[in-house]
């Protein structure tokens, strides 16, 4: 079973702020590079939840991306 994060924990990760988190798991923030790959997030009883394994692949696809 791979590694579920939460909002803080992903935040983290990337060294960013839990409201940079929010935003880019919005649909209507989702631009550029955003909207191509947008973050991989799961929705468990209303909570944001993120796979490390979907994460980490997400960032490949950006680093190929840019």
């Amino acid at each position: 079973m791979c590694e579920i994060l939460t909002v803080d924990e992903l935040a983290a990760l990337l060294k960013m702020t839990r409201r940079q988190i929010y935003s880019m798991t919005e649909q209507r923030t989702r631009n550029g590079n955003m909207r191509d790959h947008p973050l991989p997030v799961l929705r468990i009883n209303g909570n944001l939840r993120f796979s490390r394994q979907a994460v980490t692949e997400w960032l490949q696809k950006l680093e190929k991306a840019a």
